[in-house]
């Protein structure tokens, strides 16, 4: 047994005696797979900002993290007697291994898209071999994605199948026909149809940044993190001099120190 195997039968028996009817951890016997979805969520969220951060120390913990939820459903479905670790190994073993037969098998790729064009045929012939399954397209697309991430996977399953703008441009005039619709929909419609047509907007978004080339959750989470490095230094501008709350500065006041931050950044 190498040492990758033993590591990963201690953890297989750390969780085996967390659930322990006898002897285990209160907290972990009670859990279920629904009660611990969002701390697997959480834990894939820490391992991203982890690689954002270029924290590969802080990564090895956090992917650790995260192997210790899959662990956790794993045990849980042992317990059900409806599946285990080692099935579920085996089973990616086998998907990776049918859905790449230019590294497994004989088949050869000339270039990128080729192989994407590869992998999606495979899976849509995995798709139809489940007859109990969807079927669509779109199958496969998890509700529980974050909302910008889903809705790329969404338009990216379309475009694969010819259902998309042919360029940027066409999105551009769709993003800007919903902005005049929201502005609309805000003197005339009630909340519910207000509500509809931003979710319109930020769609036609999505499909902008993807269309350019990106991926909306990474942008926006870039923005996030650009708004929040910039409202820091603001804070500290305003009160180093000034302590107390933010709440007793006007707006022009804010503004000013917003564009110092902007204007340092520039410099720098």
């Amino acid at each position: 047994m190498t040492s990758e195997q033993s590591a990963m039968a201690q953890l297989l028996e750390v969780m085996r005696r967390l659930r322990d009817p006898e002897g285990g951890c209160p907290w972990d016997r009670e859990q279920t797979y629904e009660t611990i979805v969002p701390y697997t969520l959480e834990e894939a969220y820490e391992v991203a900002d982890s690689i954002e951060r270029g924290e590969l120390g802080e990564l090895k913990e956090e992917l650790g993290d995260l192997l210790f939820q899959i662990v956790f459903y794993c045990q849980i479905a042992r317990e059900q007697e409806v599946f285990d670790f080692e099935q579920v190994a085996a089973a990616i073993v086998a998907k990776m291994i049918r859905r790449h037969p230019h590294v497994f098998g004989d088949a050869r790729v000339e270039d990128q898209d080729s192989l994407r064009q590869a992998w999606e045929a495979a899976k849509a012939e995995e798709r139809s071999l489940k007859p109990d399954e969807d079927n669509s397209q779109l199958a496969g697309v998890a509700r529980g994605l974050p909302a910008l991430l889903r809705a790329h996977k969404l338009q990216k399953r379309a475009a694969d199948v010819g259902f998309d703008w042919p360029g940027v441009e066409g999105a551009l005039d769709k993003t800007r026909e919903e902005i005049d619709e929201v502005e609309e929909a805000a003197g005339t419609l009630g909340r519910a149809g207000l509500e509809e047509e931003l979710g319109d907007l930020l769609f036609a978004l999505v499909n902008v940044v993807r269309l350019y080339g990106f991926d909306a959750e990474n942008v926006l989470r870039r923005a996030n993190d650009k708004f929040e490095r910039r409202f820091r230094r603001m804070e500290g501008l305003l009160l180093q001099e000034n302590p107390g709350e933010l709440l007793r500065f006007s707006l022009d006041e804010l503004e000013d120190a917003w564009e110092q931050v902007k204007r340092e950044e520039r410099k720098a």
